[in-house]
Order: structure tokens, then C-alpha cells, then sequence
């Protein structure tokens, strides 16, 4: 007879006996002493670090496991290699790296941050996002430039700045989603005490910060460094952005744990208030526990009220339901149909996966929950998509009219057109659900956001340029007119103006008051009750006593109500109690 192997804790190894249980990377321990820790069982002889400025060569101890470890001399500011079998490579958990992917490494002390200003209190139904992508932001591209215009958001009415990725990237320029060294803020835009002081000026302001992160794949560029420590991609997945990474094969613990303690260290260390999870849809994770809800545990454990949104393409609710409830215990999560139904119906564009919308139904079926596609099948995809979402709260759903996906993947990187904007605007701000808003369009920013990289090896540099044109090569309309890439002009051209225009400032200010007044009381629905006319293309949707009427038809439209007193109106609108009269592609809220 076989014996069955004991399983009893007796002859298990306790989880702290797991090196990768312990803080990975370079971390100060006390005055002067700084604990390496490196994930390499790539290395067939021996793991040093250089300490350049001549602090010399030191040798690391096995830990198992693949695992080296030391505690040296050195603190914070100081520069370093590891050595891989003599070959010097960045640290996979590099905190700073100040001349790009393939320079040396910089301890970083994040206990040495000073800061003035305390996390805000931001409940779940007052969470208004406000995307911003810091190059972009203002003229000189950094967090520091960016602190001044916090304050006007927080006067506006935004609770909450989404920060694209800043994880060290490919050259000076770029939208970050290709990053490598995820824990090292990226250096041009003021490294990690420039990000330490922005997120200290956004709380002064009032406003938490959210940070974009991306646990789905890396950036091409650069990421063999990676791979020459260990196995951090999976093999035979491939992700529409690259290899990606390996969260349930085999070592795969080591790579869960330099995920997991990233995302720790940006809300532990830097206070920030909580993360957006880019593409979690193309996470490959068939363990127990998949990667983001045990990354959302662990947060939640640090700070219970830390923010965790995702993004997936998948409309599936158990991301947003508690763990208790067999779900990820995700906050909340990007509804990107909600945009879709909007957007069809304001410019008739009916391209790529906007095939799948265009009706009055859709959005009416949006302001309800937003996931339009809830278990039916979609052209686009050529299958079934979704679940209901019919127990998930409103507050769980991010909603939009233009973010940096929706403008940015646009060929020439052009925003919402003119006329559909104020209308596009009252609908993402009533709407019962956390509305997002893309940085400048609370003003009618005429600046575009094109797509924009500074990759630095020639190969994929050119990839990606000639990618681009042939991704849109069968538009006929933007032939020849594809903006390069990787000219520093498309850059150039993305930054912010800030040249505004009145009426749609006027109208988000009115609109931000009037989304507080719309608010529920407990116990009462977040909508009422929602109506629309599919043939005369109008959509009538109550919330908190009030009706908000919508024309998307080009022409003028009598659309019924009950109300009387219009108070607020995208363009010139009569009641009499019986109808409302609207010109095309206008918007009013009437009591």
C-alpha cells in the first residue's frame, strides 16, 4: 500500500518561510542599511549587487527557491546594479530608475516622504473621477505642474484624479501602458518624491488619487531584462499588447507576490487612495484565487476604504461582488457600454465594436445598469457576452463620454465633435452611476490625444508606427493622415491648451450641482422610471423627482413630460407640463 504523504502543519513550511513572502526588491531596514532582495532562478553561479559611486561588489546568500538576499551599506539616493552571473541588469523591483529602462537602478526611502495633508473621505456615490495623463496635462509635463491645477477640479466638483500608468516606460514620452519597472514612477515626470509630492497636493485639495496600474502584460521594449532573472511571462499566452505574464504556471508565486506588493506599496507608501486595474480581462489566472481578487484583499487589509477599480471587457459582475459572494471583491469597474450606446447615438459611427450599438433601447437599457450586453450575443464578438448585474450598485459602474481608450485609439486622437459634447455631458453626469470625466472636456478642450510612444530600439519603434497606419488603413477617411507615433510633434500636439469654452464650462458647473441634488435618499431607486421613442429617437429617464430628457435625433423633437419648470438646459428648451420642445441633439432637466 502506497502511503499517503502528511499534510499536517507539523511538516508544512510556515507562508513567512517563503522568501517571496518577504519585501522584494531594495529596502532600507535601518540608518544606513539597506535589505536586497532578488528573485533570480535564471542565475546559474551567483547574485551581487553594484553599488556604483564606488561602493564596490557585494555578493548575495541563496534563500531558495530562486531567491538572493543581503543587507548592505548603503541608503537612500544611492545607485545600483544587480549582477546576474556578472551581467549587470536594472532590478526587477527597481524603485527609480533616473536614466531610463536600461540604466542603473536608485534606492528609494518612501519612509523619508514628508507630508502635510491626510487621505479624504470619499463615500461610493460621491466618487467623481477626472482621467489625466501627466505629460499631457500641462506645458512642462510633471507632477509638479500639475499641482496647481488640482484645486480647480475640487472647486468643480471632481472627488478623485485617475492617473494614467507611471511605471517607468520607454524613453521621455509615451501613455505608460507599456511600462516595465512597475514599481520606479517614471523619472521625466518627476520620479517617486515628485509623485509623493503630488499626491500630497491632492489631498490638500480635497481630491484622493487613483492610479492606473497594468499587471497584464509589460512593455516591449526593455523586458528581457526581465526575463533574464526568471520566468515572468506565461508561456503561450499572448495578450492583444504582448506576452503575458505568468500568474498560475510554474514559479509562478514569486511573479503573484511582485504584482501584488506593487500595488501594496502605491497605497501604503505613497497614500495613494486607490488603483485602477488595466485589462483585467487579459489576466490569465486559473489558481484558487485568481491574481485581482487577491490583490484587492490585500489592499483592502492595508486600508479598508483603499479604491479598486478594473477594467474588463468581459461584463462579468463577479468582479465587482464581494468574495463572501464568490467574486472578487473589486470596488467597482469601468462600463464601457454605457459609452458605446451614448456615442452611437450622438455621431452614427458604426465601426469596429460600435456595431453592437446605435439605439435608443441601448441607452435606455444603460441608465439602468450599464451593462447593455448581459448574457446576449454580440455581433462584433460573433458570441455571447455578460451577466446581469441586476444586484450590483449603481455607484460600482465607471461611466464616460471620452476617456484616453475612446479618444486616444481614435486615428487622429480627435475628441467628442462640438455638438454632441453638451448632450454627451448631461447624460454622463446624471446618470445615476460614478461619472468620469477625460481631462479637458470639463472646459471643451479642442486639443486632441493622439496615440504617442518614444520606443527605444528602432525595431519596434517602426513596428509600431506601421502598426498603426495599417490598423486604420481601410478608413478611408484618414488615409495618409495616421500621425507618426513616435515624431515628439504628436506629443506635442496631445498637451492640453486650456483654452476653454465658456457655455460648456457654464454647463458642467450647473451640471455638477444638479448631480448632487438628483442624489437618492436611502431607500429610493437611483432612476425612477425610464421611457423612450426609438422612431423619434428621444429618452426620457426620472431620478429624484426630476425628468432628464434627451433628443438625439438631428432635428427638433416634442418629447412628452410631466414637468413644468425646466432648470437646467443644453440649448433652448420650452415646457408647457404636457411636452418638452427640443433642438437636436439637446438635453434638459425638468421638475
Amino acid at each position: 500500500m502506497t502511503p499517503v504523504p502528511s499534510t499536517s502543519p507539523v511538516d508544512q513550511p510556515t507562508p513567512e518561510a517563503y522568501p517571496w513572502q518577504r519585501p522584494l526588491g531594495a529596502v532600507p531596514v535601518t540608518d544606513g542599511r539597506v535589505e536586497f532582495r532578488v528573485w533570480a532562478p535564471n542565475a546559474k553561479e551567483s547574485v551581487a549587487i553594484r553599488l556604483l559611486g564606488g561602493g564596490g561588489e557585494h555578493p548575495l546568500e541563496e534563500e531558495g527557491y530562486g531567491f538572493w538576499s543581503g543587507t548592505l551599506d548603503a541608503g537612500a539616493g544611492d545607485d545600483y546594479y544587480v549582477l546576474l552571473d556578472g551581467r549587470r541588469r536594472p532590478d526587477p523591483c527597481s524603485r527609480h530608475q533616473p536614466n531610463g529602462l536600461r540604466g542603473h537602478s536608485r534606492i528609494v526611502d518612501t519612509a523619508a516622504f514628508e507630508w502635510s495633508a491626510g487621505s479624504p473621505t470619499i463615500a461610493p456615490e460621491e466618487l467623481v473621477v477626472y482621467e489625466m495623463h501627466v505629460g499631457c496635462f500641462t506645458a512642462a509635463g510633471t507632477f509638479d505642474a500639475a499641482r496647481e491645477h488640482l484645486p480647480a477640479l475640487r472647486e468643480l466638483g471632481v472627488t478623485a484624479v485617475e492617473v494614467m500608468p507611471v511605471a517607468a516606460f520607454p524613453g521621455e514620452r509615451g501613455w505608460g501602458y507599456d511600462g516595465v519597472y512597475v514599481y520606479a514612477p517614471f523619472d521625466p515626470y518627476g520620479g517617486p518624491t515628485g509623485l509623493a509630492r503630488f499626491v500630497d497636493a491632492a489631498h490638500a485639495a480635497g481630491l484622493a488619487v487613483i492610479l492606473d496600474c497594468v499587471y497584464n502584460h509589460l512593455g516591449v521594449s526593455g523586458n528581457k531584462a526581465m526575463t533574464d532573472f526568471g520566468p515572468y511571462f506565461a508561456d503561450g499566452h499572448q495578450t492583444g499588447w504582448g506576452k503575458g505574464l505568468n500568474y498560475d504556471g510554474a514559479q509562478s508565486d514569486p511573479v503573484r507576490e511582485w504584482a501584488i506588493q506593487n500595488a501594496e506599496m502605491w497605497v501604503r507608501d505613497y497614500r495613494i487612495d486607490g488603483l485602477r486595474l488595466d485589462a483585467v480581462h487579459a489576466i490569465l489566472d486559473q489558481s484558487p484565487t485568481h491574481l485581482v481578487a487577491e490583490l484587492t484583499a490585500r489592499l483592502h487589509a492595508i486600508r479598508e476604504d483603499a479604491v479598486v477599480i478594473a477594467e474588463s471587457n468581459a461584463n462579468d459582475p463577479a468582479t465587482i461582488r464581494p468574495a463572501a459572494d464568490g467574486g472578487w471583491g473589486v470596488d467597482a469597474q469601468w462600463a464601457d457600454d454605457f459609452h458605446h450606446s451614448l456615442r452611437t447615438l450622438l455621431t452614427e459611427e458604426r465601426q469596429g465594436y460600435y456595431a453592437d450599438f446605435g439605439t435608443v433601447a441601448d441607452l435606455a437599457k444603460a441608465f439602468h445598469r450599464p451593462f447593455v450586453y448581459d448574457g446576449r450575443y454580440s455581433a462584433a464578438r460573433a458570441h455571447m457576452v455578460g451577466a446581469s448585474a441586476e444586484d450590483r450598485a449603481p455607484a460600482q459602474f465607471v461611466v464616460c463620454s471620452q476617456n484616453h481608450d475612446q479618444v486616444g485609439n481614435r486615428a487622429l486622437g480627435d475628441r467628442m465633435p462640438p455638438a454632441a459634447r453638451p448632450l454627451a455631458a448631461l447624460c454622463t453626469l446624471l446618470a445615476p452611476f460614478t461619472p468620469m470625466l477625460f481631462m479637458g472636456e470639463e472646459y471643451g478642450e479642442e486639443a486632441p490625444f493622439q496615440f504617442f510612444t518614444d520606443h527605444i530600439e528602432k525595431k519596434i519603434a517602426e513596428a509600431t508606427r506601421q502598426g498603426r497606419r495599417k490598423e486604420f488603413e481601410a478608413f478611408v477617411e484618414f488615409a495618409g493622415e495616421v500621425p507618426d507615433p513616435q515624431d515628439p510633434a504628436t506629443f506635442e500636439r496631445s498637451k492640453l491648451t486650456r483654452v476653454g469654452n465658456p457655455a460648456i464650462e457654464l454647463l458642467y458647473a450647473r451640471l455638477f450641482e444638479l448631480r448632487r441634488e438628483l442624489a437618492p435618499r436611502p431607500g429610493e431607486a437611483a432612476v425612477e422610471a425610464i421611457d423612450f421613442d426609438e422612431e423619434a429617437r428621444w429618452l426620457r429617464v426620472t431620478r429624484g423627482g426630476h425628468e432628464i430628457i434627451c433628443n438625439f435625433a438631428q432635428e427638433p423633437r416634442q418629447v412628452p413630460c410631466t414637468a413644468r419648470d425646466v432648470i437646467l438646459a443644453t440649448h433652448e428648451a420650452d415646457a408647457d407640463g404636457t411636452a418638452v420642445r427640443l433642438p437636436g441633439l439637446a438635453g434638459a432637466v425638468l421638475r
